[in-house]
């Protein structure tokens, strides 16, 4: 008998896990940016949006093997115009050391919004191999096809970024063409009002009484460097504010340019710019028109000069003290020569600018008119009625000055108190928000600035108070002047004149001078005086 061996077939083994083809990972980097930086403060902005999207995206590419790294790559407030972004340098630098392998973004203008950076920035991805995906525009770079599409798509937003930024250039000329501040760094001695939509300056009257200081400090001192050094003596700064997400801007030394720029700024005298072109503004001027063109002409004679005494090497005693009645302008020291010969003049600056028929004066011989200047301090003296209107002069001066810083007095003290009532409502309106905080701490600068003006402003009034001159204070700086003045160096000469005299006015209709003192050099004369008379006292009894 025989029998059927049924052979069974081989079945096919299941495979298992292990025996699964391993996947490549992946490793993917998420790229976000935001033009601006409005909204990033909140819990869940923009930037977080994006992320979300790319994370979701990557997850669902698991089984590819793609894997999120943990790095952030957030671009907030930043233009995607150019590549000057932080995040953008250090996602760069990252795939450079080999540790990226894909980028992804959310949409391609989120990477960049320029062709020629963004084929820089290809071309990094190219040279090390780094695919590039946008989540809500499905293309793939490695075809012609995709390679189109994605040029189309990022023509299309370099076109949108151009149309935006004309239709903001376009706004800003209207917006200044009818006098508005359209935005910027606030400077000193205004602050920006917001709550009418649109920013506003307003003026801030602490700030806007050192603004003011700063201007006439320039007319005295005449040099850029000697203000900066007395604001550095003085501790002040560069105006304190805060940004809308409450950080602290501002309160830096003001220095050589800063205050060149405050100086030239047509902001204070009430008027915007742009471009080249000058508007009236729609907010209220700090400095007056007249002290504000009297710096520009200070500033244009100064410009690429020397030192005052390179300036001054010819001596010219009246040099940025001597004024034109007739025309209100300054007369500046000038010379002619013929050969080995010089003559020196003051001349006005409108005779030069718009020809000698436009002022009565034209030009002064220099060495006489000095002589008749110093002739009539001289006779201060001995002449009691000169003597009694100098004394007049020099103590309506000083009054005049402790009733402006009065003034300026009164004028921090409503600003004080308007403050004071408004960190009161602030604190008390509800919600308690980032914004009202940022409001308050903002006011209790203003308070504190308020108050150091205030102290500023007691000792200021007292030193105006000790400027008070009296009649034997006259008589004591003016009595002796002959033998004092034949003792001094041309240099020093120079130097006594200045700290004498704040203004010398010839009017050409009357053939008359005017020369206004300073009460505070009077005194230091009267007291260098005194120590010498002292002196030769001493001397004459040994």
């Amino acid at each position: 008998m025989s029998t059927t061996t049924a052979m069974r077939a081989p079945t096919a083994r299941r495979r298992t896990s292990t025996d699964r083809p391993r996947v490549a990972t992946i490793r993917c980097a998420i790229y976000t940016r935001k033009s601006s930086d409005e909204g990033l403060q909140q819990e869940f902005n923009s930037l977080d949006a994006q992320r979300e999207a790319a994370e979701a995206y990557i997850a669902s590419q698991k089984a590819e093997g793609w894997v999120c790294l943990p790095e952030r790559y957030d671009d907030g407030g930043y233009t995607g115009g150019n590549m000057e972004r932080p995040a953008l340098q250090r996602l760069l630098g990252d795939i450079d050391r080999g540790r990226v392998d894909c980028v992804i973004v959310y949409k391609v203008d989120r990477l960049s919004r320029s062709l020629m950076d963004f084929a820089k920035i290809m071309e990094t991805f190219e040279r090390h191999k780094v695919s590039f995906v946008s989540v809500t525009q499905h293309f793939n770079t490695t075809h012609s096809m995709g390679r189109l599409t994605l040029n189309i798509l990022l023509s299309f937003a370099q076109f949108e970024r151009e149309i935006i930024g004309e239709r903001i250039r376009d706004k800003i000329a209207a917006s200044r063409q009818k006098g508005k501040w359209t935005g910027g760094t606030p400077i000193l001695g205004y602050d920006v009002d917001r709550s009418n939509g649109g920013p506003k300056l307003i003026i801030n009257a602490a700030e806007a009484a050192r603004v003011r200081q700063i201007f006439e400090m320039y007319l005295e001192h005449g040099s850029l460097l000697a203000v900066v050094a007395e604001l550095e003596r003085r501790g002040w700064r560069s105006k304190v504010w805060t940004t809308r997400g409450g950080k602290r801007r501002g309160g830096l030394p003001i220095d050589k340019c800063g205050l060149h720029n405050m100086l030239t700024n047509v902001l204070y005298v009430g008027k915007v710019t742009h471009k080249k072109e000058v508007y009236a503004g729609v907010h209220e001027a700090i400095v007056p028109e007249n002290v504000f063109q009297r710096v520009q002409v200070r500033l244009h004679q100064n410009r690429n000069a020397g030192s005052v005494e390179l300036r001054n090497r010819h001596g010219a005693l009246l040099r940025r003290l001597l004024y034109c009645k007739a025309c209100g302008c300054a007369m500046v020291h000038t010379f002619a020569s013929r050969g080995n010969r010089r003559w020196r003049y003051y001349t006005c600056t409108n005779s030069m600018k718009n020809g000698r028929h436009k002022c009565p004066v034209g030009s002064l011989p220099a060495a006489e008119f000095e002589r008749a200047v110093i002739d009539q301090i001289r006779c201060i003296a001995q002449d009691p009625d000169i003597l009694d209107q100098t004394l007049r002069q020099a103590r309506a001066n000083a009054e005049a000055a402790v009733e402006r810083a009065s003034a300026e007095r009164r004028a921090v003290e409503r600003d004080l108190v308007r403050c004071q009532a408004e960190i009161r409502r602030v604190a008390m309106s509800e919600p308690v928000t980032s914004a009202s905080t940022a409001t308050v701490a903002g006011l209790h600068e203003q308070v504190a600035c308020c108050d150091q003006r205030l102290v500023e402003l007691d000792k200021e009034i007292a030193e105006h108070r000790r400027d008070m001159i009296e009649k034997d204070d006259v008589a004591a700086a003016f009595g002796d002047f002959d033998n004092l003045w034949s003792s001094l160096s041309p240099r020093e000469q120079v130097r006594l004149v200045n700290l004498l005299v704040s203004r010398v006015e010839f009017d050409a209709n009357e053939s008359s001078i005017a020369v206004s003192l300073h009460p505070s050099g009077i005194k230091a004369l009267a007291a260098e005086a005194d120590a010498s008379a002292a002196t030769s006292a001493e001397e004459g009894a040994a």
